[in-house]
């Protein structure tokens, strides 16, 4: 069972009590690269990276010693709609994790000299992506597939707006975005609710909110259909095929996400890699992911597979979609895939990191967390006329978009 408090300035707190002697904390804010405008695209994720440079009370290298010194790990991420610090660390030191949090995310200043050397850091982060096919082809993705869209944006921004970015910048956007109502504090551990409450009053509980100036999230995203391939000098095709899937509030979340499990999840015996990797030995790599989002979401399946085969691999993956929209699962079949479902869930939520995450974003957008009871009673409440109805909407061909890299 989970515990929830709400501080008198908004800031949520979500418990996990477990036994370990390691404790996960985060906060989970509701910002991301799509709530940028213009110049300010890549400025979240810049941000994150120049949170552990400086505030008013640490320099860079007391930040990182804060945690590392007594053998925890700090880190960050940002994605389209939400930003993260987290951090691991021995139970005692839960307090010393929730201090930082709160001294870098209200009390950051963003030396000059500390942001010009992060500037080099990033430029160095979209080489690396642009030198790796595997992981543009995903950016390059959403930016068609939201062309004209603020979650178009790549996460790392561009290089032109990198550049440009200046303290002032960072504290400006920092101010109108990072307000103590967007914010969850989460927690995974062997640590008392009244005690976790004390120590999110004592560090978070002085800050108080401003109205927020932007809100980029008021107008629903349009998915464009395209059939798009790019020359690169590759010594492989890499595909990606997809289409519009459920939001994360949808009444078909459940069954989609199912329906993504059972095509190409990350088991042996999915249907993609039994019919595509393990029948034919076209390729190494091939998955399918669905990422909701708050009023749209995205299912796309990638292949990385040998230049000759791609028209192949292309049309069986479509037979794979349509064959799923054709033929319904048969109980048996269906109580399989829910049965491996839920034993995946439920290895995922014993690792302590993953469940403070989860339970985070999930707070973040819901105001509660289901159980994995809950989870799994929701899932075994699938049917297989669910399934077939929710790929019958969704696997058209002519809804799907694709991608490909190759010469």
């Amino acid at each position: 069972m989970y515990e929830y408090h709400t501080l008198p300035n908004g800031i949520k707190i979500i418990l996990s009590h477990t036994p370990s002697r390691v404790t996960y904390s985060g906060v989970y804010i509701n910002v991301g690269s799509r709530d940028e405008v213009g110049a300010d695209e890549g400025m979240a994720h810049f941000i994150e990276h120049s949170l552990f440079k400086g505030t008013e009370h640490r320099k860079a290298y007391h930040i990182l010693n804060r945690i590392d010194g007594v053998g925890g790990e700090l880190n960050a991420f940002t994605t389209k709609e939400e930003t993260c610090v987290y951090a691991s660390s021995l139970s005692e030191h839960l307090e010393r994790c929730l201090e930082l949090f709160a001294d870098i995310l209200f009390h950051s200043t963003f030396p000059l000299n500390e942001i010009e050397r992060e500037k080099d850091v990033v430029l160095e982060e979209i080489n690396s992506y642009n030198d790796s096919p595997s992981e543009l082809i995903y950016d390059q993705y959403e930016e068609l597939a939201y062309e004209g869209h603020p979650l178009a944006h790549n996460i790392l921004g561009t290089k032109r707006n990198v550049k440009k970015f200046t303290p002032e910048r960072l504290r400006r956007h920092m101010e109108r975005n990072y307000t103590p109502e967007r914010m969850v504090v989460t927690v995974s551990g062997n640590v008392k609710m009244e005690r976790l409450v004390r120590i999110c009053e004592k560090h978070f509980g002085g800050f108080q909110n401003t109205p927020s100036i932007q809100n980029t999230r008021n107008s629903k995203p349009e998915f464009h259909v395209f059939d798009r391939h790019i020359n690169r000098h590759t010594h492989q095709a890499h595909v990606l095929i997809g289409c519009e899937a459920p939001d994360i509030y949808h009444g078909d979340k459940t069954a989609f996400t199912l329906l993504n499990n059972i095509l190409g999840g990350p088991a042996m015996n999915s249907r993609l890699n039994v019919a595509i990797r393990e029948r034919y030995g076209f390729c190494y790599n091939i998955e399918s992911q669905y990422v909701p989002f708050s009023d749209t979401g995205l299912f796309y399946i990638y292949a990385g597979v040998d230049l000759d085969a791609e028209e192949k691999v292309r049309h069986l993956i479509t037979n794979e979609l349509l064959l799923m929209a054709e033929t319904p699962l048969t109980e048996r079949q269906l109580r399989s895939a829910q049965r491996q479902m839920m034993g995946q869930m439920a290895i995922n939520d014993d690792f302590g990191m993953n469940e403070m995450q989860s339970i985070g974003k999930a707070y973040l957008s819901y105001d509660h967390v289901n159980t994995l009871e809950e989870m799994n009673a929701d899932l075994l409440s699938v049917t297989p006329a669910d399934l077939l109805r929710v790929a019958q909407e969704r696997f058209h061909p002519e809804k799907f978009s694709t991608l490909v890299y190759g010469n």
